[in-house]
């Protein structure tokens, strides 16, 4: 489906009533989608202040909320446009300046500053490895990029250091072959967590079960298809094409993320970790970097474990996660009780996101 350029995500509860009788039971199988009003009254003395920071002074005494929550994962968001426009503290930030103030990193000589794993290293053009010296896990490794700025990254970059992680993984787990779940992250800057400029990744692998999210998934997965006798991975994208935050590129899936964990997410999906999803995943960060203006981002690659377990992953798609985490050039944080303890608030428009999306991705 395609959107109208004036749809937005405020209108989603009214889209899905429009849907044909089919296509609302496909998509309310993975969505549940509600939309409420918040009213108050705001003194006079505020009129001239609510104008000029966000328009009609009407849109802010009867503002609309939409809520939608996946029924299968119980990952929720509420969306209301007016938290784009709240008051935030912004200081100017010139990354290069930022950077050259650390120079002398560790990044900077690795194999003079960085611990290697017991079984060596990975070196490749464009990036090399180093074992993490405060472990989230056993085998808890760094692909330290040559590129010293996160957001300087090109297509050959990032093949290279997503195939550097598949070739650590695989010497871990010939190290160890009880280590099979393997997770890929790129924190980029502190305000996705990064505790060091230089780019940089981190690789896991893990035993017994893998980390806790993706488990999750698998059994959400695993309960919704005994239930519809259909795969969830792709029951979702049927649900995002509907209402025309998901398409296809190729073998590839691509979906604007309709309860993201935070602005701007994007959820690639495929059938293994090929060429073509490395593409998409350099078309989808570039497009989030050039068109959107997206400098800090969270990175996740989600994969089946690299040999056979007790439990099934059938069906399990190779999946790429990618979330906005804001202008780091601001003070306010955007993560707080809500999202850690209720449901995501979100001002991105994901509808607005696919169009995006659609129009910089190849065909």
């Amino acid at each position: 489906m395609t959107v109208a350029s004036d749809v937005t995500i405020m209108q989603l509860d009214e889209m899905v009533a429009e849907l044909p009788a089919e296509d609302r039971v496909a998509f309310e199988r993975i969505f549940h989608v509600t939309a409420s009003r918040g009213d108050l009254v705001p003194p006079a003395s505020m009129h001239d202040w609510i104008s000029e920071r966000f328009g009609e002074p009407e849109l802010v005494r009867h503002q609309k909320i939409v809520k939608v929550t996946n029924v299968v994962t119980l990952e929720g968001v509420l969306f209301n446009w007016l938290r784009s426009s709240r008051p935030v503290w912004r200081q100017e930030l010139n990354l290069e300046e930022e950077l050259e103030r650390t120079n002398g990193d560790p990044f900077d000589t690795p194999f003079e500053l960085t611990p290697e794993d017991t079984f060596g290293r990975v070196e490749s053009e464009w990036c090399v490895t180093a074992s993490n010296i405060a472990k989230f896990d056993g085998y808890h490794g760094i692909v330290i990029f040559r590129e010293k700025n996160p957001l300087r990254f090109t297509r050959e970059q990032l093949h290279d250091y997503l195939n550097t992680g598949e070739k650590w993984a695989a010497l871990a787990h010939q190290s160890d072959p009880s280590a099979k779940y393997y997770l890929f992250l790129w924190n980029c800057l502190w305000r996705a967590g990064a505790s060091l400029l230089h780019g940089h990744a981190q690789v896991l692998l893990g035993r017994e079960m893998h980390y806790a999210a993706i488990e999750s998934l698998r059994r959400s997965a695993l309960l919704y298809e005994a239930t519809h006798r259909q795969n969830y991975f792709e029951a979702m994208f049927t649900a995002h094409e509907l209402v025309g935050a998901g398409f296809r590129r190729g073998g590839v899936r691509v979906l604007a993320n309709l309860a993201p964990v935070k602005e701007h997410e994007v959820i690639l999906m495929a059938d293994e970790m090929n060429d073509e999803l490395k593409d998409r995943c350099y078309e989808t960060l570039a497009c989030l970097r050039d068109r959107l203006g997206v400098n800090s981002f969270n990175l996740a690659l989600y994969r089946p474990p690299l040999a056979p377990t007790h439990e099934s992953w059938e069906g399990f798609p190779v999946m790429i996660r990618i979330v906005d985490r804001g202008d780091p050039a601001t003070r306010t944080n955007d993560i707080g009780a809500m999202e850690l303890y209720a449901a995501s608030v979100v001002s991105s428009d994901p509808l607005k996101l696919a169009g995006t999306l659609q129009d910089a991705l190849p065909v």
